[in-house]
């Protein structure tokens, strides 16, 4: 499994969402027939690191970045897809409308929706979802509350009103905010902690059952799509490791995966004509130093860092080619290649320069110990990495970049943890550095917020949504705000050259490999499989809510 990477066309989302769309809700390709119902299994192969949790609650990173539960049990208001120049498609809310100066936003809710318990799904319960995540900002993973000012509802409408232009939290607050039951969620005492075991959504599919070892998503019965899904029962077995989930993906036991193949053609493709990849747009996985930690809290430390690595080598070596090196500018290319900043990219040429990194640390006081290890009044480079054992791409990642930055003069060690342990790990801030790729957007500005913007980290201890690096700038955080009170394509190309430059010279995060979004899958017995050609959706089974628009095309042959 990834933790999904949202990327996309570069072309600016303002201008895609600054009109009102009121086309109908999406479906799948073709139709039932008459008089029948979902048939046919699905099983995912995709490997997590660990064993299922059995928590649905849609407000949990986690259970977000498993790609558990957002978009086949709980649905968005609409669909945003980043692939396709961040087009919108309802869901929930038929339409949506912005007024007073982009200040002004307002979702006409669908009629006829219920939730999976046959309870009618209303506006109310919109409006009541919005002020939930305000009442419990630990339930605001986004931050939306940091712009809105408040979540109204009439009728079947419901208007929100904001403290500036904000056009491009629209991605966030139409497409990332799960809509649940009040009538449930309203009798929930601890909502941050509400495993949600038995989830109630609008969604496509309902749990029954899960087990440590096991998700069976089941077709809802009372979903408000006619004719969807298509598909009766969805299997998501656990796999802690790669290689025996690549296995099931190659043998035909699953037809969807999304996860590293090291070899892929070989491995999985030659083994039958049905089996094919496609591997999405892509973002960042990066090495996250913990800015709270002494020596790391050096800047000139973590500039040596960047120049010290050979990312290519890394991509080559970890990701047997099949992701490139990344750049230190933060920006993804190819996808996002006319959003990058060539002149600051050369005047800080982050190029692979081992003597460089030693050269700034001399000049920053650190002196060679006879270990080989850069030291400064008694604090040694040596630090420990946090990565996923269970992920065999990302371990053999770890291990190059180790090599080259022990060549340095920096000491870095691995502790390879379980999936839920890491998590825990990295959301509380409990390490010196983490390995892990960060969500984005249809423009780079989205994953920039994600590492940048300081509402989304927490003090060490407390759980942080994004910004796992505690990153705190004021500078920044009002460029990111400068960015969502603008609609003019300049600026924000402005503001986001601006962000690299953040990123170039204070170098809060190290990107290492450019991510894609993992992709496998088996014609044999489903059609409707997003494609090159037809991108759309993110295809990857972790992705949210993508996932949900995935099932909801696919057919049994």
């Amino acid at each position: 499994m990834r933790r999904l990477i949202l990327t996309g066309a570069a072309a600016l989302l303002a201008a895609a969402l600054a009109a009102c769309s009121s086309s109908s809700p999406s479906t799948s390709s073709g139709s039932s027939s008459p008089g029948k119902g979902p048939t046919g299994t699905l099983t995912i192969s995709n490997e997590q690191g660990t064993q299922w949790t059995c928590s649905f609650n849609p407000f949990l990173p986690g259970n977000l970045g498993e790609g558990v539960t957002m978009g086949q049990v709980y649905e968005p208001l609409m669909f945003v897809n980043t692939l396709q120049n961040a087009k919108v498609t309802p869901w929930l809310a038929s339409a949506y409308a912005w007024s007073g100066d982009n200040k002004t936003l307002t979702f006409t809710i669908q009629k006829n929706v219920t939730f999976s318990d046959g309870t009618p799904m209303t506006a109310a319960d919109v409006a009541f979802t919005f002020n939930l995540i305000k009442k419990v900002p630990a339930l605001d993973v986004n931050s939306v509350w940091s712009v809105l000012t408040s979540v109204t509802q009439a009728g079947d409408t419901v208007t929100m009103q904001f403290k500036d232009p904000s056009v491009p939290y629209f991605y966030y607050i139409a497409d990332q905010v799960p809509i649940v039951p009040q009538h449930i969620w309203s009798t929930i005492k601890d909502p941050v902690n509400y495993a949600d075991s038995h989830p109630v959504g609008t969604g496509a599919y309902t749990v029954s059952p899960c087990t440590p070892q096991n998700i069976t998503y089941m077709a809802n019965p009372h979903y408000w799509q006619p004719g969807l899904p298509k598909i009766a029962k969805v299997l998501y077995p656990a796999f802690t490791s790669n290689d025996p989930a690549n296995t099931y993906l190659a043998t035909g036991q699953a037809q969807w995966g999304s996860q590293f193949i090291p070899n892929i053609d070989k491995f999985y493709t030659s083994k039958s004509p049905d089996n094919h990849y496609w591997f999405a747009p892509i973002a960042n996985v990066s090495l996250i130093p913990n800015l709270t930690k002494p020596g790391i809290s050096d800047v000139a430390v973590r500039q040596a860092i960047a120049y010290a690595l050979d990312r290519n080598k890394v991509g080559q070596i970890g990701e047997y080619g099949e992701e490139p090196g990344a750049n230190q500018n933060g920006v993804a290319t190819p996808t996002f290649s006319a959003w990058m900043d060539n002149t600051s990219a050369a005047k800080y040429n982050y190029g692979y320069n081992p003597a460089k990194a030693q050269a700034l640390l001399t000049q920053a006081g650190y002196a060679k110990g006879g270990d080989g290890i850069y030291a400064k009044g008694g604090q040694k480079l040596a630090f420990t990495v946090i990565n996923i054992g269970g992920y065999s791409d990302w371990v053999a990642s770890m291990s190059v970049v180790q090599s080259e930055l022990k060549a340095a003069g920096i000491q870095l060690t691995a502790q390879n943890l379980a999936q839920n342990d890491y998590l825990n790990r990295l959301y509380a801030g409990d390490f010196d550095f983490a390995y892990y790729a960060q969500t984005g957007g249809p423009t780079p500005y989205y994953e920039f917020r994600q590492w940048l913007y300081s509402a989304n980290s927490a003090p060490i201890g407390k759980a942080a949504a994004s910004n796992w690096e505690r990153y705190n700038n004021p500078a920044t955080d009002q460029l990111l705000n400068s960015y969502a009170i603008t609609t003019d394509s300049a600026k924000q190309h402005d503001i986001v050259n601006q962000l690299q430059q953040v990123v170039l010279s204070d170098v809060p995060y190290i990107p290492i490999t450019e991510e894609v979004g993992w992709f496998q899958y088996n014609t044999a017995k489903f059609t409707g499989w997003p494609t090159q050609d037809n991108p759309y959706a993110i295809p990857a089974a972790y992705a949210f809510p993508d996932m949900g628009q995935v099932l909801l095309h696919l057919s049994p042959k």
